[in-house]
């Protein structure tokens, strides 16, 4: 029987979490652990939380039971934004015996061997290694490499914005960035091991840049970043996760518009469409901003990608509020939506706003949106037939089919071909299908 330890992942969140876990299991791979399935029984499971949403607190305690089932006698680790901002209520959690803050997740490994060693670990709750939140001032480069397609390329961390509702400032700290000639080292890594696609991910990456060396002293920009990434040789496919439109610059997206490597896709985050609301939510930009950003973009990339973070409910939204942000969204050129139902977290101002959006109402809104968002994929979709663009492949069978993206974000499926898995193909889009997928031909093929 083999004696090497056994660790298991487990990923609450945003793309810049999974590119966090994956340098967390490189660490563990060092220490000569193997990664199994979540699901398999190991000698330690980790959870990397979040704290975004209400459901995201709720799953962690599920997610503890499903590794406790596994192996009653592992050692489970709480790490991420919920650990730093209520590590005694996670510590409670029955079955959790450490949990780690922003600043010592990435030494998980340094803990471990005690608590494996020592069969009464669990008798008084989870051990806690939270910092005060001020002292998560320095930055830990991560990639993720998992899914053989696409890798998440963490390029900043924290924020400065303080935005009502939001606890990341909480969670993660100032804004700081990792150096430019880190950030190119780990594309060149990430490409060298046949990644045809980098996602760029941080916090607030348009802000990138800030805290290089760990002040507020700027030597490159995002532009920059954008400029320099294009350069990195074997990169085939590089995409902009999600950035405020304050800090997306024309310039930026006009080395876009030009660029080898990165996509026509954005996603922007706008939250409101009543200018009230922005400024409840203190958002550094209002509506008539986000009309100039999507028109750049379309001016210069008419079959680019847009897509929209908004929330729902927030405290003072009226039905008129809302009927205006409905009827904005309406009339931008965007192709989706990321609709987030308002939900109070602790130690944040929006929590102790007046003018609460009864549940019900907010539930209500959310499925307006949801269903817009349904149509405006569908009327891109549309609008893309008969166009020829470029897929990259997944390596998932889903149900006898492969799936993949353009570089506009349109997603395809074809009949199960496992010669296709993580190549980029030539495709002319034909027809939407049933599930709202698209159909191809291969370019230059004849049916």
């Amino acid at each position: 029987m083999s004696s090497t330890k056994k660790v298991a992942f487990y990923t609450l969140g945003c793309k810049l979490n999974f590119s966090e876990t994956s340098t967390i299991a490189r660490s563990f791979g060092k220490e000569g652990f193997d990664k199994v399935d979540f699901s398999e029984a190991a000698d330690v499971y980790v959870i990397n939380t979040c704290s975004v949403t209400e459901n995201a607190d709720k799953r962690f305690k599920n997610i503890v039971k499903q590794a406790q089932k596994a192996n009653p006698d592992a050692v489970k680790v709480a790490v991420g934004c919920y650990a730093q901002l209520k590590p005694e209520e996670l510590a409670a959690v029955d079955g959790v015996d450490l949990v780690l803050g922003a600043t010592e997740k990435f030494n998980v490994t340094s803990y471990i061997n005690d608590l494996l060693n020592n069969p009464d670990r669990a008798r008084d709750g989870g051990e806690v290694h939270a910092c005060e939140i001020q002292d998560a001032d320095f930055y830990v480069s991560s990639y993720s490499i998992g899914d053989r397609t696409r890798a998440f390329l963490k390029v900043q961390d924290g924020c400065d914005y303080k935005c009502t509702y939001c606890t990341i400032p909480l969670a993660r700290g100032i804004s700081r960035s990792d150096t430019l000639q880190n950030v190119l080292d780990n594309a060149a890594k990430i490409a060298a091991q046949d990644i045809k696609e980098i996602v760029l991910t941080g916090v607030n990456i348009g802000d990138y840049g800030k805290g290089e060396f760990g002040n507020k002293k700027h030597e490159h920009t995002f532009l920059e970043l954008v400029q320099e990434l294009d350069k990195v040789d074997g990169i085939e496919r590089l995409r902009i996760s999600s950035i405020e439109p304050n800090l997306l610059k024309n310039e930026t997206i006009e080395v876009v518009s030009k660029s080898r490597t990165f996509v026509p896709h954005f996603h922007i985050p706008l939250q409101s469409g009543s200018n009230k609301i922005l400024g409840l939510m203190r958002r550094r930009y209002q509506r008539e901003l986000y009309v100039d950003r999507v028109a750049k973009i379309k001016e210069v990339m008419p079959h680019a990608c847009i897509g929209v973070d908004v929330i729902v409910g927030f405290p003072g939204e009226t039905d008129e509020d809302f009927l205006e942000t409905y009827n904005f969204l309406n009339s931008l050129d965007i192709s989706y939506l990321h609709v987030f139902t308002y939900s109070e977290r602790d130690n944040t101002p929006a929590a102790t706003m007046d003018g609460v959006v009864p549940k019900n109402v907010r539930s209500k809104r959310s499925k307006m949106l949801r269903g817009l968002s349904a149509k405006m994929r569908r009327a891109f979709y549309e609008s893309q037939l008969d166009t020829k663009r470029t897929v990259l492949f997944e390596s998932e069978n889903k149900e006898g089919y492969i799936h993949g993206f353009t570089e506009n974000y349109v997603k395809v499926k074809a009949p199960w071909n496992p010669e296709l898995v993580n190549q980029l193909h030539e495709v002319q889009l034909t027809s939407i299908d049933d599930d709202g997928m698209v159909r191809f031909d291969f370019a230059g093929v004849e049916a």
